[in-house]
């Protein structure tokens, strides 16, 4: 620590610290454009010139580190001469925008001019115009207003990872643009509108719809990744009536979740949360068409119909929940499901191995914080897109890359990371336990350690690829290494074999391991036990329940359905499409109807979406976060947990007399303080697979088509179709094309589950060998096939 002064305040900073550094610690206000505390400094900016003792010139407070004894003036003559000249020569050619400027009321350049600009002006010449470029569905620009701080281009190149925007040109012609004309792609674009300093960047599908004075701010939690970022939404109330509008979303600091960001999916998918889909007013259906009801009619007409199904028989009931919904939710759905006599419940719609189960500890984890993400000096991604998946952790791979990490991948796809790959290893979906086994016996080799009796026995005529020696050698080679296992990895049919050959290989090497998991609240799911074989804090069941797989492939009398289209939403759509089109009764506590839901529902009592309800999300790491509503609901929905408490008093059951959210929660923490937590064990090893001339659809949701929500974001959608053209079509490598013989653009017939269906091809050789890339979560796949497992392909005439 180094002693300095500023403004004749005696400070105490750290060695390697700048001015604006020292004097934000010590709640002194210095005007800045270009600097931002997450970014590297630029210093081109000049507002925050101030003045050191004995230096012969201002000196920027962003670029000149402390020294011991430095006397720093920032209100001095000279300082404040200085930051009144530099504002006068950044509004020489700013257009007078600020009635119509969305960032009016909330811009940093109106602020400071406030307080350091003059009244007048003497510059007496026109004022340049730039053009503006189109970057996109998301982001409208009006770059005559830029005042080329380059935070936006520092942002994509130092946080995102991928440099989109530049500076083109130099002096008067000086312009922020894309190098080539095209959109933006990344998926955490829309932060540039956060630190644009002024109006040139700003959100376009909340364009013109609002002032910043005339909105109200409400925290709140993502409901779309396992991170849980922390967020923002910002309301208006509508015109004589009690509901608050939701506009937009903006990131929440927390340092130890999402920094300062969020990605674009948690941003602009609240345009859809008022979606023609969304279902408003309690509806049955009488003769296959469907009627608006009451709540006071439908609850208990729906109460009876579940107690008398299940004092018959219990098993007939199934619950298939969203891995999105509160815990709150899971924990009093769970109860009511049980006290029914029914362990039949679920939330891992695209789980396809659950034979480890009763193995697994607590709840699925990242295995370390998601901030120490970044202090890995090598990690191993296994069936991860991450970039796609979970953002922010993206994020926190790239900072780790700037330091220097190594990052390897083991894939069925040669994803377009965020980030430099140092290894790949590209094998089909169906041979990925079996790279894992080679990196296993490489670093056994290597180490001169034994593997598990079982897993050497496995492994012993297997041979190690170069790329497998490699990755071995790294994380060997790792003081701090990482195994991450991705979605591809978590919904993979030998799930359980591929934590098994991870655990081998951080056995060995030391590495840490973990894994992402679908939706917001996987872990709060299992802590509340919304699962077949756990009760609620992790209770041992006298005899478990069905999983999703066996409810929908043992075609249940009744489902309910919270949240949820499984043809849009699981790994199984031919089962679901089948088992609900057979159900007796399938009752929905859904947000949005859609087409599926509408043929196959009986009931659909309308819950609401994540800004009009209250509860907690546990992420990844195992932080329990609430949140509460920005809204009373609209029309006559409800929350969920609500919706649940009243249902079961009308099943007349004892303890559902909450009179409040956190009751339910205190009613689970205390369920949790005496937890007694499972032992994480490996299932037995299987041997592994042989290569075949099978090929093998790859379980793969795009990154818009994630949930019910994002769906439906217009928004989001067309930048999907911009960003990936290909997302409607069946994907294979260049190999297989020749081997159909057909070209890009073609048809072929698509036969899986025994379903057939055209799709027309593209070609994408990032795909690895017999492995065939058809999405879910659209309209062309709805209560098609099955996720990651055989499928065919035929070339159609004509």
């Amino acid at each position: 620590m180094i002693e300095i002064e500023i403004d004749g305040k005696k400070l105490e900073v750290a060695s390697g610290a700048t001015i604006i550094e020292a004097a934000d610690d010590a709640g002194i206000y210095i005007p800045r454009f270009c600097y931002h505390k997450k970014l590297s400094v630029a210093a081109n900016c000049r507002m925050c010139l101030v003045e050191v003792e004995k230096a012969p010139k201002p000196m920027p407070a962003c670029a000149t580190p402390v020294t011991h004894g430095m006397k720093v003036l920032t209100k001095s003559e000279k300082a404040l001469q200085a930051q009144r000249d530099i504002m006068e020569f950044l509004l020489i050619n700013h257009p007078l925008d600020c009635p119509i400027c969305d960032q009016g009321g909330e811009c940093e350049l109106q602020d400071v001019s406030m307080g350091y600009g003059r009244g007048d002006s003497c510059f007496d010449e026109r004022k340049r115009a730039v053009s503006s470029p189109d970057l996109g569905p998301l982001i409208e620009t009006e770059m005559t207003r830029c005042i080329q701080c380059t935070r936006c281009v520092r942002f994509g190149e130092e946080i995102a990872g991928q440099r989109e925007l530049g500076v083109i040109n130099r002096g008067e012609k000086e312009a922020i643009s894309t190098y080539i004309k095209t959109v933006v792609s990344s998926e955490v674009s829309g932060n540039v509108i956060d630190i644009c300093p002024v109006g040139a960047l700003t959100n376009k599908p909340f364009l013109y719809q609002a002032r910043a004075w005339e909105m109200k701010e409400y925290p709140t939690i993502s409901p779309h990744d396992c991170v849980g970022t922390n967020m923002f939404v910002h309301t208006r109330n509508e015109i004589e009536v009690p509901q608050c509008k939701v506009l937009r979303a903006v990131p929440r600091e927390n340092e130890a979740v999402n920094e300062t960001w969020m990605s674009d999916r948690d941003r602009f998918s609240v345009d859809s949360l008022y979606h023609e889909d969304r279902v408003y007013k309690p509806m049955v259906k009488r003769k296959n068409k469907w009627l608006e009801a009451t709540w006071e009619a439908l609850l208990p007409e729906i109460s009876d119909k579940l107690r008398q199904l299940c004092q018959a028989d219990p098993n007939k009931l199934g619950v298939i929940m969203s891995p999105s919904c509160t815990t709150e939710e899971y924990y009093l759905m769970q109860k009511i499901a049980r006290r029914l006599g029914s362990s039949n419940i679920d939330h891992r719609l695209r789980c396809q191995d659950f034979s480890d189960e009763a193995f697994l500890p607590v709840f699925p984890a990242l295995g370390i914080k998601i901030a120490e993400l970044e202090q890995s000096d090598a990690v191993l991604l296994v069936g991860s897109n991450v970039r796609h998946e979970q953002p922010l952790l993206a994020l926190r791979l790239v900072k780790a890359c700037n330091e220097g990490a190594i990052v390897m991948a083991v894939n069925p796809v040669d994803y377009d990371y965020n980030f430099p790959v140092s290894e790949k290893m590209l094998t089909p979906g169906f041979l990925l336990v079996n790279a894992l086994a080679e990196v296993a016996k490489a670093v056994s080799e290597f180490s001169h350690q034994a593997l598990s009796t079982e897993a050497e026995k496995v492994c012993a005529q297997l041979k190690q690829s170069d790329e497998a020696k490699c990755i071995a050698k790294q994380l060997l080679a790792a003081k701090n290494g990482f195994v991450l296992l991705g979605a591809e990895a978590m919904q993979h049919p030998d799930a359980a074999q591929l934590k098994n050959w991870v655990r081998e290989i951080a056995g060995l090497t030391g590495c840490r391991f973990g894994a992402t998991t679908n939706g917001a609240n996987a872990a709060g799911a299992w802590l509340a036990g919304a699962v077949p074989h756990r009760g609620a804090a992790a209770a041992t069941l006298q005899s478990s329940g069905l999983n999703l797989q066996q409810m929908l492939s043992k075609k249940l009398p009744a489902y309910i359905l919270f949240n949820c289209d499984p043809e849009e939403d699981s790994a199984y759509p031919a089962l679901a499409k089948a088992a609900l089109d057979n159900a007796q009764c399938v009752i929905c506590i859904n947000t949005f109807m859609s087409q599926s839901l509408k043929h196959s529902a009986n009931y659909i009592l309308p819950c609401t979406p994540y800004t009009e309800n209250q509860g907690t999300y546990v992420n990844v790491e195992g932080m329990m976060q609430r949140f509460k509503s920005s809204s009373v609901p609209f029309g006559d929905s409800r929350p969920g947990w609500k919706i649940l408490r009243v249902l079961g008093n009308f099943l007349e059951f004892d303890g559902f007399g909450y009179n409040s959210n956190e009751e339910v929660t205190e009613e689970l923490t205390t369920l949790m303080a005496t937890m007694v937590k499972p032992e994480y064990r490996s299932v037995s090893f299987k041997p592994l697979a042989n290569l075949t001339d099978d090929l093998y659809r790859l379980a793969y949701w795009p990154m818009y088509s994630n949930d019910p929500l994002v769906r439906r974001s217009a928004a989001l959608q067309k930048t999907q179709d911009l960003v990936d053209p290909n997302v409607h079509t069946v994907a294979i490598n260049q190999t297989l094309a020749n081997q159909l013989s057909v070209k890009a653009g073609e048809k072929v017939s698509v036969t899986q589950a025994e379903q057939s269906q055209n799709f027309i091809v593209s070609v994408d050789d990032r795909l690895a060998n017999n492995t065939v890339r058809l999405p879910f979560g659209i309209i062309e796949t709805t209560g098609f096939g099955m996720a990651a497992s055989k499928i065919e392909l035929g070339r159609v005439e004509g």
